[in-house]
């Protein structure tokens, strides 16, 4: 998985809700230093340079770190996989949704979702 954002890379939009859904699950494994700098780079898209006067560390550091965040992040979930199960869970929820003409069944995996 690439990095993006600010990074200067490009990723696409379902690369970054990737990373997204990444971090939701296993951001809490990462040091509040790492999670401050990958959170700043990634969901507020500041800039390498922002980041780096704001941590008082070099552009390079800044990078090394959010790269090292991303294979962190990536390594937890191929080996947990929870990510995958999520999305697995959730699209079997909209396939049932789908599929029945019950309006509480609906209603009940519609809740589901919600609560995922």
């Amino acid at each position: 998985m690439k990095a993006e954002g600010n990074t200067g890379d490009g990723a696409s939009l379902e690369t970054r809700e990737y990373k997204g859904l990444l971090y939701d699950f296993y951001g809490e494994l990462l040091t509040e230093h790492q999670k401050k700098i990958y959170e700043d780079a990634i969901f507020n898209d500041l800039s390498l340079s922002e980041i780096a006067g704001e941590q008082g560390i070099s552009r390079q550091g800044v990078h090394d770190i959010i790269k090292r965040c991303d294979k962190l992040l990536l390594d937890y979930e191929n080996t947990l996989h929870l990510v995958d199960k999520f999305d697995k869970i959730k699209s079997k929820i909209y396939e049932i949704n789908r599929l029945t003409d019950d309006e509480s069944i609906r209603r009940l995996s519609n809740e589901i979702i919600e609560e995922l």
